[in-house]
């Protein structure tokens, strides 16, 4: 057993991987190579905002026993070397010449049989963190080892998760929560809309937010129509609902849920479809178990939103959540993948009102034997108003 500190003792590493290591065993996987910044976190522990530098590759690879090794960029070596990760291969970066390769073909002949396969993450939501030319390259050493798709084995570990990590996704909503309470302060009519998200991140990072990586919203007449642009300079006003969503981060983990204000007075309409969302968020929080699908639960909301007067929004509405801020499942039609307890997700119902407006509505939940828990603190009844 290892002793090293960090987010997490080296005994929640070793379990994750003994986990890698069952579901590839069940799938014919002699290794696993994984490239990007949440695989490698949730395997190693090793967290850094490096990764926004496209110029290094970092691998780690998970064989059938045994522990992970890292093949990485030489200036990553201290920091990984303060984890559970004693068998650590590195190369001076950045190499024109050789980006690793050589050492991760060697790492991966030394740990794979001459026929054996090495899974990689392939499909949906999933990407590979290394040049196409470098991937080619790596085919053509390897000889007659194959790699396959391993994303159903990286997926269904990630989805699962401890106790522990449900402490740290419990922590960053609570954050988020405290920076949400503190809206009314700096919202004020007049404000643009690109001053109160910025007064936003900066509650997030007083509240204990390590970094908000992720931040959207709107502000419009009584409802809005994108909420995916970049904040303008629009001053918010009398009769704007205003919402903010955020994918705050602490210790690797994220939250993602949004609230909604009444700049003044909402309209009749406005408040129906916000009660409706409400409801319908209820409703789906008492009602989901274990064994459901995740197509089910999007049913189960677009039946609950028509049931309370709202008309449901297009597309998925909700998503798994973790070092990740969306994550597998999709709570949409086409999407079958069963629930389980321990994972963590989201409800984001949207109801679609007149002229091209809608209003969405998201709170974050693990999922036990017996139901939902909710992380986020529950958004309230009322619309929120902002005396204008």
């Amino acid at each position: 057993m290892h002793d090293t500190p960090g987010i997490f003792p080296a005994s929640e590493f070793e379990n994750r991987t003994a986990r890698f290591q069952s579901e590839m065993a069940q799938r014919g996987m002699d290794a696993l190579l994984l490239t990007t910044p949440p695989d490698v976190f949730y395997v190693t522990g090793f967290l850094t905002r490096f990764w926004e530098s496209p110029a290094r590759p970092w691998f780690v690879i998970v064989p059938a026993r045994g522990e992970p090794v890292a093949v990485i960029p030489a200036i990553g070596e201290p920091p990984m070397a303060r984890t559970w990760i004693t068998d650590i291969r590195t190369w001076e970066a950045p190499n024109p010449n050789d980006s690793g390769m050589t050492l991760l073909g060697d790492a991966l002949r030394d740990l794979v049989p001459d026929t054996g396969y090495i899974g990689t993450p392939m499909g949906l939501e999933t990407h590979l963190r290394m040049p196409l030319a470098d991937y080619q390259y790596l085919c053509g050493v390897l000889g007659q080892r194959t790699l396959i798709d391993a994303t159903a084995c990286v997926q269904r570990v990630r989805e699962i998760k401890s106790e522990a990590e449900v402490a740290k996704l419990r922590n960053i909503c609570e954050i988020g929560g405290r920076a949400f309470d503190q809206v009314p302060q700096f919202a004020q009519p007049g404000t643009s809309l690109e001053a109160v998200f910025r007064a936003f991140q900066v509650a997030c990072l007083q509240q204990g937010a390590d970094w908000v990586s992720y931040l959207a919203g709107a502000a419009g007449p009584s409802g809005y129509s994108d909420v995916i642009s970049p904040a303008g300079t629009r001053p918010i006003a009398n009769g704007d609902i205003l919402m903010l969503d955020t994918g705050a981060v602490r210790d690797g983990y994220f939250c993602d849920f949004d609230r909604n204000y009444a700049i003044g007075k909402p309209s009749a309409e406005t408040t129906r479809a916000h009660e409706a969302l409400w409801r319908a968020t209820e409703d789906a929080l008492a009602a989901i178990r274990p064994g459901m699908r995740a197509c089910d639960v999007h049913q189960l909301l677009c039946q609950s939103l028509v049931r309370h007067g709202a008309e449901p929004g297009v597309g998925r509405l909700g998503h798994g959540l973790g070092v990740s801020l969306t994550e597998w499942p999709s709570l949409s039609a086409d999407d079958e993948t069963p629930l389980r307890a321990g994972m963590v997700l989201t409800l984001e119902p949207g109801a679609v009102l007149d002229q091209g407006r809608m209003i969405v509505h998201e709170e974050n939940f693990v999922l036990r034997d017996d139901g939902a828990e909710l992380l986020s603190p529950r958004a309230p009844f009322d619309l929120p108003v902002i005396a204008p």
